[in-house]
């Protein structure tokens, strides 16, 4: 008898001993990217630097003693597609935390999931300003730049630098649409002299450039504006110089070391100019231990996705620590008005809108940096998150209800 106690209390014991380094259990966190299909290296980094993010997490005990769960799911960029799976996740597995950085389309569709349900979700990519603008919800938040801040940023560049005439491209949809307005107006009121000589929007996915290379050689621009991402910058940027165009380009994205490195040494590219909220020339020591810790563990640098990813990660759990609780209100509560001091600079999520606060960097593509063998952007200089933001009043966001 004595020695069936014994027994059944080690073994209860050793259970508890298991179960200590979690004691807070889980907290789920499911991920919507296209992980298949033509922007699957889009999603794949943005998910590499979610999981990073998470490891960090739990390799430090978790957040307040929960572990953090990274749940993949392939949105195949579609949102019927990307809010079916995610409702699955809600209604059987209990997950109320979702993230994703691809597709503002997507993230439209999974912002009205998350306020139907209870759920949250953050984003580290979807730069549609009207997220936070007139479709504004209590239940999203964007832990990255928007397209105001973002093309306020290359409208600074490009009117220091004096071009005078400006043509834009950019994909046909939400964000596109949104990333030229901005940066027109913005470029307008920097420099009245500045022309907008064309602009032209083409669908996602487009394998030929050669008729809108044509249209920008053909309206004599000095400078390319494009907020173009994935195969979609790739492409513009390899076709541009066998036609014939000149221009230098202002890029959200030249930074992205997978789309530039075939071409990266093209007279086209050297010498234009990238904006993002993450660079890995960003001085100081906190990005330089940051980008050491991801290269000793994964065997290769964060750049840009991952980055982005993992800094939206990490500010999102300073949210959840902050609220002691896993209850979507009290992590909203929570994450309104915290600031998160990162490799990137301060952010601070703002109250009114649910957009975060946050300097941006651009940089000049060059020859010769510390990281790879072909041009990368150079040294990042930093634009003052109050020379980069819309005043809330002005956004369109009616506040929430």
């Amino acid at each position: 008898m004595r020695k069936g106690f014994l027994l059944g209390l080690a073994l209860l014991l050793a259970l508890g001993l298991a179960s200590s380094a979690w004691a807070g259990g889980t907290i789920k966190l499911g991920v919507m990217e296209p992980l298949s299909g033509t922007f699957k290296d889009i999603g794949d980094r943005y998910l590499e630097g979610v999981q990073y993010a998470a490891e960090v997490l739990n390799a430090k005990g978790g957040i307040n003693g929960m572990k953090v769960e990274v749940i993949p799911v392939d949105s195949e960029l579609k949102p019927a597609i990307a809010t079916r799976k995610a409702t699955k996740l809600l209604m059987k597995d209990g997950v109320r935390y979702f993230c994703g950085g691809t597709g503002s389309s997507v993230g439209g569709a999974m912002v009205q999931l998350a306020n139907s349900q209870n759920a949250l979700f953050f984003t580290y990519g979807m730069a549609a300003a009207s997220l936070t603008g007139d479709k504004c919800t209590r239940n999203f938040f964007r832990a990255c730049a928007n397209t105001d801040n973002q093309s306020y940023a290359l409208a600074v560049w490009v009117a220091q630098k004096g071009f005078k005439k400006v043509f834009c491209l950019a994909q046909d949809y939400s964000f596109g649409k949104e990333a030229v307005a901005a940066f027109t107006k913005k470029l307008a009121e920097l420099n009245p002299q500045a022309k907008i000589v064309g602009t032209a929007m083409h669908p996602i996915g487009t394998k030929d450039f050669a008729p809108y290379v044509s249209q920008i050689i053909s309206s004599g621009a000095e400078v390319v504006f494009t907020s173009n991402w994935g195969s979609d910058l790739t492409l513009l940027l390899k076709q541009a110089k066998p036609l014939g165009l000149k221009a230098k380009f202002a890029c959200y994205y030249l930074n992205d070391d997978n789309a530039i490195t075939a071409i990266a040494n093209d007279e086209a590219v050297l010498g234009s100019q990238a904006v993002e909220e993450y660079m890995l020339t960003i001085p100081g020591k906190a990005n330089e231990e940051f980008i050491a810790g991801f290269k000793k563990a994964k065997g290769y640098y964060p750049t840009w996705l991952r980055g982005k990813a993992y800094l939206a990660t990490m500010f999102w759990a300073e949210a959840v620590k902050k609220a002691g609780s896993v209850k979507v209100a009290d992590v909203i509560k929570a994450w309104e008005g915290l600031t998160y001091d990162g490799p990137a600079g301060k952010w601070t999520m703002r109250a009114c809108d649910h957009q975060t606060l946050m300097p941006m960097w651009t940089a000049t593509m060059v020859a010769k940096n510390p990281f790879f063998k072909h041009a990368y952007v150079g040294p990042a200089t930093m634009v003052p998150a109050d020379k980069v933001q819309v005043p809330c009043k002005d956004t369109g966001c009616k506040g929430f209800k």
